[in-house]
């Protein structure tokens, strides 16, 4: 798969990363490669390979939930730059 500038403007769009205009082509280029060296991966048979773990295998044991707010609400929120009724005020990220 090749990954053009375009793309790669897309992604650092959506993801709220800054690019230099002179980063775009090497970021394209390195992208490129990785998804290269990805899809090479779905060449390598592991039809006979016994998996080493099975995460649905293990039982995780089930607690009681407990509300605990560590009452510490004014020492977290002391070094919020802007704050309103309790709660962190952040920007919109979502268009």
């Amino acid at each position: 798969m090749d990954i053009d500038k375009k793309l790669v403007k897309k992604i650092a769009t959506l993801s709220k990363v800054k690019i230099e205009e002179t980063e775009v082509e090497r970021i394209s280029k390195d992208l490129s490669k990785i998804i290269t060296w990805v899809e090479k991966l779905n060449e390598v048979d592991t039809k006979d390979v016994t998996p080493v773990a099975n995460p649905s295998d293990i039982k995780i044991p089930f607690r009681e939930d407990e509300i605990n707010d560590g009452k510490i609400e004014d020492k977290i929120l002391k070094n919020a730059p802007e704050k309103k009724a309790g709660y962190f005020v952040v920007p919109k990220v979502v268009e």
